[in-house]
């Protein structure tokens, strides 16, 4: 019995000492926890909140009746979507911007932040930085106005000076042809720069020994971008890559709006505009809830496929 009450109060001190170390714990990262209250409550409130409204998706939703008196119609919605005489075209637009968007703009910050990497004047490479990442403060109702001035087809600074010039008017904002471009472009000069301060951060991390060795071997510049620098962020390049695929299909609303007219809406119409014109014109709110819904789980579906990707190729996913 003297054994047996032995172990018993060695149990309850080892219990006793757990628990004083949790809260001894809990009480250091009190600070912590502060700091991050604001983010998981951003987080709570605008984004794992409204997901409750998704629900309205699933019914026809009458504001006067609210979320409990609807309607609930199923997955109506979703048919009447997938029957629409533009879903086809709303699909095709979307998805190849989207892929535009992976192909030319998600390597442009990478290739910035390597060239600037190179520089060794501290003060040349912290004011190239700061001009390139300026744009991303400026609004796209003044790119996009920038733009219409300097190349519309009656006024434009631009077209005049081509026409003095004895050349062809370029018709930017109506001709159909145009309008990828100059969305990709307008999207690299306002993002690259400020996408680049990340990859900055990583490398920033590198051992600088590594160089010095590769030098002292007689590496070039490339070799040491192509052997070192690539390698050291490559697990940061490929999350970012994965994180690009959950905004897969989600289009800069304003961006697009603000480019769009009758004559390129054959090219320019997507679902982020499909929805405005249904949803926030037309009323249709139970519709245009469906149209997101599906957008998001074609987004999901992006995630997991290339995270799955990535680790079978052995580099770490987001999960």
């Amino acid at each position: 019995m003297s054994q047996a009450n032995t172990e018993l109060h060695s149990n309850k001190h080892v219990r006793i000492n757990k628990k004083n170390e949790r809260i001894r714990l809990i009480k250091r990262g009190i600070p912590l926890y502060i700091m991050m209250l604001p983010g998981v409550l951003f987080f709570l409130l605008f984004k794992y909140g409204p997901m409750v409204g998704l629900s309205v998706a699933f019914m026809e939703y009458d504001p006067f009746k609210g979320f409990f008196q609807s309607e609930w119609v199923g997955i109506e919605h979703f048919i009447r979507l997938f029957e629409e005489r533009v879903f086809l075209s709303l699909l095709w637009n979307t998805f190849v911007l989207s892929i535009y968007d992976i192909i030319f703009y998600f390597p442009a910050p990478i290739l910035l932040a390597l060239l600037l990497n190179e520089i060794r004047l501290r003060f040349f490479r912290t004011t190239i930085q700061t001009i390139l990442y300026t744009p991303h403060f400026v609004s796209w109702v003044v790119i996009v106005g920038i733009t219409v001035m300097m190349f519309s087809t009656q006024n434009g600074s631009i077209n005049n000076l081509l026409v003095d010039l004895r050349f062809d008017r370029i018709e930017l904002m109506t001709d159909p042809g145009y309008f990828r471009p100059l969305w990709v472009i307008h999207n690299i000069w306002n993002g690259m720069g400020w996408d680049a301060i990340v990859y900055l951060a990583a490398m920033s991390s590198i051992n600088p020994q590594l160089y010095e060795a590769a030098r002292v071997d007689g590496a070039t510049r490339l070799q040491m971008i192509w052997y070192i620098t690539l390698p050291s962020i490559m697990y940061l390049i490929v999350i970012m890559l994965i994180l690009r695929f959950g905004g897969f299909m989600d289009l800069s609303f304003t961006h697009i709006y603000l480019l769009q007219n009758s004559l390129n809406m054959s090219v320019s119409d997507v679902f982020d505009t499909y929805v405005y014109r249904a949803g926030v014109i037309g009323g249709q709110f139970s519709y245009t809830t469906a149209v997101g819904l599906f957008k998001s789980v074609i987004a999901l579906s992006m995630v997991m496929v290339a995270n799955t990707i990535a680790k079978k190729m052995g580099k770490e996913g987001v999960y």
